[in-house]
């Protein structure tokens, strides 16, 4: 299933079926099972903001090649390929309202496709030719690993503060929208200004996007977010809603959260979603994605006016209006 270009992507049409098809060319392998991996996973519903946002910073500032395509391409398989290491990691049976690719084909073919993902998107990297953009992704790839690792080794840990979920989130999610919109200016020719703005606008968009996605694990609709309500507690992952709750809860409400994250699963979901209800926790992390999708709305005003900004604009706002 290909992603349908949608209002979002409709001023970068041409340039979003361009990458579509430039994906299903660099999929191709010799070996069937890499290509038949890495299209299920690329292929599955995503939404692709990642090369969305690559192709729209790169137009908002008049950027008249193609290199962006390519560009937008290899973000997108960095992504994926992150998508199959973490499925392996956190022994996850559904993505997106699909059996994930390593409970269809097990775990090391997925962690061998997500290397050849990686590989090819670093190919491809030498293709765009630009040695500070190799230094933005190349940075990226590091930091997006230490996130995932931080995230590893607070699980099952009540302890982390709020400052330590943001550095992991930051690491683990906004920094490849952040890579992706910050290597676009730069193909792009972009100013100093302009460059770190458009670096800025994608590093709180991607904030304000985990923290959604971290709210609506407690809230949200299983069928509509393709996983189960409840997989963070289950995991042991102490994500925003369960630190403030345990911060503003009584202390007989901290303890019971804290045993459940120590423990992981579901036994005491129920208690737990009640507390984070009550302590209004689930109120204040939407309050700090609306921080981050008004901090990165601002970062706009240094980007001339066009349908490109306008299409930016519309995604820090629609980042936190989402029920997925």
């Amino acid at each position: 299933m290909q992603p349908t270009a949608s209002p979002l992507h409709a001023a970068v049409a041409e340039d979003f079926a361009a990458v579509n098809q430039t994906i299903r060319a660099q999929l191709a392998s010799r070996v069937p099972l890499v290509e038949t991996i890495g299209r299920y996973i690329i292929e599955s519903g995503g939404k692709r903001l990642r090369p969305l946002l690559v192709l729209l910073a790169a137009r908002s500032l008049n950027y008249g090649g193609d290199k962006h395509i390519t560009l937008a391409t290899l973000i997108e398989f960095m992504h994926t390929s992150t998508l199959l290491h973490d499925d392996v990691v956190d022994e996850s049976h559904r993505r997106r309202g699909k059996t994930t690719a390593n409970d269809a084909w097990g775990n090391a073919p997925s962690v061998l496709v997500g290397d050849f993902l990686y590989s090819r998107s670093f190919l491809m990297m030498v293709e765009v030719g630009s040695m500070q953009i190799m230094r933005i992704l190349s940075a990226a790839t590091c930091t997006i690993a230490e996130g995932e690792v931080m995230q590893l080794t607070n699980i099952g840990n009540p302890d982390i503060d709020e400052t330590a979920y943001f550095e992991t989130i930051h690491g683990k999610t906004a920094m490849l929208f952040e890579a992706a919109s910050h290597s676009g200016a730069v193909l792009a020719g972009a100013n100093a200004e302009q460059a770190q703005a458009l670096q800025h606008y994608g590093r709180y968009l991607g904030l304000a996007f985990q923290l959604i996605d971290d709210l609506l694990d407690y809230q949200g609709d299983a069928q509509a977010m393709g996983k189960n309500v409840g997989d963070d507690l289950a995991e042991g992952k102490p994500t925003l809603p369960l630190i403030y709750a345990m911060a503003q809860g009584s202390p007989e409400q901290a303890r019971l959260i804290r045993q459940a994250i120590r423990k992981g699963g579901l036994d005491r979901l129920n208690e737990v979603m009640a507390i984070v209800r009550q302590t209004g926790a689930l109120e204040y992390t939407r309050q700090r994605a609306e921080e981050m999708a008004d901090k990165a709305l601002a970062q706009l005003n240094n980007i001339p006016p066009s349908s490109y900004r306008d299409s930016m604009a519309t995604l820090a706002r629609l980042a936190v209006e989402r029920d997925t």
